[in-house]
């Protein structure tokens, strides 16, 4: 059992480059369904290792030993060993708990303080008096667009009209969930950090494309986006809330490029890095399967124990 739990602490450290290299070669909306789906299941395949590792040592405590009615502990090593994985493993589901909660609370911060400054707005569009251009979609019930002063004045109507239809993305998709979703899974394993910053890239391609579908100038688009960035770029950083999405993040340039060349030209990158989507595939597979595999070797190990209890 223990070689197979291996692997779904493992195989988390691949997800990080696959998703690199897939990112910028499938259809935004793919690569967000897989970067999301798979992080997901990673972090839920790790977790799941973990636990079943505190079994087995968790049987030499009599209480455990007694509320499963065990004759002996599970023989899955020498004692020892099998003592000190469960430390560790306990150890570590503790950290990810209190990593999890301290996330997801700080996020709630985060947005109780941000949706404070739309509070007195009836309008999907809250327009903050300040010199620093910047825009940002800001989720809630219902969802709103935070834009300064600065960034109207840094665009022309025209462009102004993208950024906002590339912040109602964001708002239609909930995007925002997504970018929790991954964030947690991050908490639950270190290799799934890596997977954060492909995934908002992704999230920003979408939005960007369907900017470029609400106004019809793919041209228009990439120009609105860059100099949005340019403009919010030559100011101090601001204070944005973690979860928030903006046009202004991440790799502009790629996400440029990626407008001016068009869906053609994207679809002639693609086939080289299938590879990386089957990659990513695998390890899901994988890391599911040698967790039910665990776990079903765990079952029959608890039933041999109850059966020696019986013929005592």
């Amino acid at each position: 059992m223990m070689w197979l739990l291996s692997l779904p602490l493992l195989l988390p450290f691949l997800a990080g480059p696959a998703c690199r290299a897939l990112v910028t070669s499938l259809p935004p909306q793919q690569a967000v369904r897989l970067l999301a789906g798979s992080a997901a299941g990673l972090a839920a395949g790790s977790t799941a290792a973990l636990g079943l590792l505190v079994v087995p040592g968790a049987t030499h405590l009599r209480p455990v030993a007694a509320l499963g009615h065990l004759l002996t502990p599970l023989a899955s090593g020498s004692p020892g060993t099998v003592i000190a994985i469960t430390v560790v493993a306990g150890s570590l589901l503790t950290a990810r708990g209190v990593l999890l909660l301290h996330g997801a609370y700080r996020w709630w911060r985060q947005l109780r303080r941000a949706r404070v400054l739309a509070a007195d707005s009836r309008s999907e569009l809250v327009v903050l008096q300040e010199e620093h251009p910047d825009a940002y979609a800001l989720p809630g019930r219902p969802g709103r667009i935070v834009i300064t002063s600065g960034m109207l004045r840094a665009l022309s109507a025209e462009e102004r009209e993208v950024l906002l239809a590339h912040e109602r993305a964001h708002l239609r998709g909930r995007h925002h969930l997504l970018v929790a979703m991954v964030e947690l899974a991050a908490h639950c394993h270190p290799g799934l950090r890596a997977v954060r910053e492909p995934l908002r890239y992704a999230l920003e391609r979408c939005a960007d494309e369907s900017a470029a579908r609400a106004v019809g100038d793919r041209r228009l688009a990439a120009r609105a986006i860059a100099r949005a960035a340019l403009a919010a770029r030559t100011s101090p950083d601001r204070d944005r809330p973690g979860f928030a999405l903006a046009a202004t993040t991440g790799p502009v340039p790629r996400r440029v490029a990626a407008l001016l060349d068009g869906p053609a030209r994207a679809r002639a990158r693609m086939a080289p890095h299938r590879l990386a989507a089957v990659t990513l595939l695998a390890c899901l597979v994988l890391s599911a399967g040698a967790s039910l595999q665990a776990a079903d070797d765990l079952h029959s190990g608890i039933e041999i124990a109850q059966g020696e209890t019986g013929e005592e």
